[in-house]
């Protein structure tokens, strides 16, 4: 899975673009994946994350845009205005990372960062190289991870507050 999350402030434009090689949609599900009442899960009955980060976007002025096809994954790409008063801040996106890498220690994140041209990137399959059999969530792994995360954005945006 790449995540890539990109500020560019002359632009004012933050970008967010999510893709994975999963096994992707029908054109039938890609058609119905905004509405807040379709999902393909059969543990509820229904899926907001896709419509709440559609409308996100869209409520600051910036754009949204989903493409999958099946057994080649999705790509979505959320687009928001920085200065829009609507935009929701980033949040803490160093921690969700993490979360995201220790609570799925076996699947594979390139994660990239950039601010005005400035970027870093995590790639666990670089960190598991390295480890060998010690896992991603190990609590000294863990710990490293939001250091590596903490401080290379804190390199790359100079402390930014999106």
């Amino acid at each position: 899975m790449t995540i890539t999350v990109s500020a560019d402030t002359k632009k004012d434009r933050l970008t967010v673009v999510i893709a994975d090689d999963g096994c992707g949609m029908t054109a039938d599900e890609l058609a119905r994946v905004t509405d807040p009442f379709f999902t393909t899960r059969t543990t509820r009955k229904v899926g907001l994350g896709v419509p709440f980060f559609k409308e996100a976007a869209e409520l600051t002025g910036g754009s949204f845009d989903i493409r999958s096809a099946p057994g080649k994954g999705t790509e979505v790409t959320a687009v928001f205005v920085l200065s829009s008063i609507d935009r929701m801040p980033l949040g803490d996106i160093s921690s969700t990372i993490r979360s995201l890498v220790i609570g799925h220690p076996d699947t594979d994140f390139c994660y990239t960062y950039e601010y005005d041209g400035a970027s870093f990137s995590l790639d666990t399959r670089q960190f598991r190289e390295i480890l060998g059999d010690i896992p991603l969530n190990a609590p000294e792994v863990s710990s490293y991870i939001m250091d590596y995360l903490t401080e290379n954005k804190l390199e790359t945006d100079g402390g930014a507050d999106l």
